[in-house]
């Protein structure tokens, strides 16, 4: 049996919390420290999701249980980083996951559209 058949299906993480979902968002871009992850998550939402430390931590010890993500061992000079920091980035099923959560969220604002579209019916 192959790895890909015995990793879990990415419909069961759905639907992710928007923390959750912001962090596999940011990560797509390449391994990131936390402070990173917070600072891309708010340009990301045009200012509107402010992670703070308890909250990012809080998922990021989730969605490492999950295998969404993983901690690297990669590390960037120590002359530019500060070694205490853990880099983080994703995993296959993490991918996998955050392409759902997008394909999910695209068919509910679909529906979303469609609805706003019709006359809306009065009750009598």
């Amino acid at each position: 049996m192959n790895a890909e058949a015995k990793s879990p299906d990415p419909s069961g993480f759905l639907a992710l919390p928007p923390a959750a979902f912001h962090i596999l968002l940011t990560l797509r871009d390449g391994e990131k420290h936390g402070y990173a992850i917070m600072r891309d998550a708010e340009r990301m939402s045009d200012g509107t999701l402010k992670l703070g430390p308890g909250t990012l931590y809080g998922s990021i010890k989730r969605m490492l249980g999950d295998g969404l993500i993983e901690e690297t061992d990669e590390r960037p000079d120590p002359e530019l980083d500060d070694q205490r920091r853990r880099y983080y980035r994703l995993t296959g099923l993490g991918e996998r996951v955050c392409v759902a959560e997008v394909e999910r969220l695209r068919a509910l604002v679909r529906r979303a559209s469609n609805r706003a579209r019709r006359p809306r019916l009065r009750e009598a």
